[in-house]
């Protein structure tokens, strides 16, 4: 036809190729291809090309560094096992003289424990604990992040995780004065039954029916600074509610009520923290004084005061009372796989390149809308010399 058999041609050859599955295949491309020559570079497009792709940086980062932090879980359930002891520290200061206070701890059980005797009590001065830095009293808005930082698992196992535990610092030299001595520092750590409880400081001779002269009651005086008190393995870096906190009176009769509410907590970067042995199931109960890198047992509690001055027909003093509440808490830091951080930067960057893509051919649609209908009064130029002609007779750009 048309001569094209005469000059040896074959008009399957103007057609698509036939070039079997390779070429049948391209049916299936989704992303179908357009010639350099069919496109053009804006500065508009470079502009918002460089935008985009620091959104995606920024965002990645922020996706990695989420990732590497990782998140924490709070479990609640109930102990197992059978728990028996809990080591109680204790660490005070009060502004009367060691022989003239005892201690004492008594439980549900009925026993009743003479910590006076299993404590150490130095005489000290109140200067050298009243000024200390960080001291503050009960409740002080600003040491409330402060304490919040030691509930987090992280920073928790940074300070004691797989450390040897500290004991109690020295207490501070006299020095010379007529106030020397005059106070006393009780510290120290004891073992009591793991039941509800009390712990309280009197005057000699006040409290319990005991032998001897009765303290005269102008030598009354219990103000005090708490520079430690928990319950567990001592890890004097974790800051505790009642930790640094000081409180005064000029009563002499004057009764210092705190109630603790104590909850045994787990600190844990594993997904399973490991049985005491390796011949007992995960389900037998850690020993309270476990500590790994990964994992370590403690106590928190929550602090509530209730003092006041009493009449002198009631005992003055410092006085806890503690409850051990039945559950356990379970405080782990986890970190998703490297998949998961994978997954989640390509869904980000290609979410920012698919939206900004969106956005540009939008705006771009919206100018081309108002520029005709400001050239719709003009007369029409056409495109002479790759430039565009609007109404104005003026030069349109990019």
């Amino acid at each position: 036809m048309n001569g094209f058999a005469d000059r040896g041609l074959d008009e399957s050859a103007f057609g698509e190729k036939n070039g079997g599955f390779r070429e049948n295949i391209r049916t299936f491309d989704a992303f179908p291809k357009t010639k350099p020559t069919y496109t053009r570079r804006t500065s508009t497009g470079g502009y918002t090309t460089l935008l985009l792709i620091t959104i995606s940086l920024f965002l990645s980062i922020s996706e990695f560094l989420r990732w590497y932090r990782g998140h924490e879980t709070h479990l609640f359930s109930v102990e197992k096992g059978v728990s028996h002891q809990m080591q109680i520290n204790l660490d005070i200061v009060v502004p009367m003289l060691c022989h003239d206070l005892h201690v004492n701890v008594q439980d549900a059980s009925g026993d009743r424990i003479l910590a006076g005797d299993l404590l150490t009590k130095d005489p000290t001065n109140w200067s050298h604990w009243v000024d200390a830095s960080g001291t503050h009293r009960l409740a002080d808005e600003r040491y409330v992040k402060e304490e919040e930082e030691d509930t987090h698992v992280g920073h928790v196992l940074g300070e004691v995780g797989g450390r040897k535990r500290k004991k109690f610092k020295r207490t501070p030299g006299l020095g010379w004065g007529s106030g020397a001595g005059r106070s006393c520092r009780i510290y120290g750590s004891l073992e009591g039954n793991k039941v509800q409880g009390d712990f309280h400081i009197t005057a000699r001779g006040h409290g319990y029916m005991e032998m001897g002269e009765h303290l005269d009651h102008d030598a009354f005086n219990f103000s005090h600074i708490i520079n430690e008190l928990s319950f567990g393995p001592l890890y004097p870096s974790l800051l505790n509610p009642l930790d640094r906190t000081y409180a005064t009176t000029d009563s002499h009769f004057y009764k210092f009520q705190y109630y603790l509410s104590i909850v045994p907590t787990v600190y844990t970067r594993s997904p399973t923290p490991p049985p005491p042995s390796p011949n007992k199931p995960h389900d037998t109960p850690l020993p309270p004084d476990f500590s790994t890198s990964n994992t370590i047992i403690t106590n928190q509690y929550a602090a509530t005061s209730q003092s006041h001055p009493v009449n002198e027909r009631t005992i003055p003093g410092i006085f806890f009372k503690f409850d051990i509440e039945p559950i356990l808490l379970t405080v782990r830091e986890e970190r998703m796989g490297f998949l998961w951080l994978v997954v989640r930067v390509v869904n980000v960057v290609s979410g920012v390149l698919v939206g900004g893509g969106w956005c540009y051919q939008l705006v771009g649609w919206g100018r081309e809308v108002l520029r005709g209908k400001g050239r719709g009064g003009g007369r029409g130029e056409g495109m002479l010399n790759g430039r565009v002609f609007g109404g104005n007779g003026e030069d349109e750009e990019d």
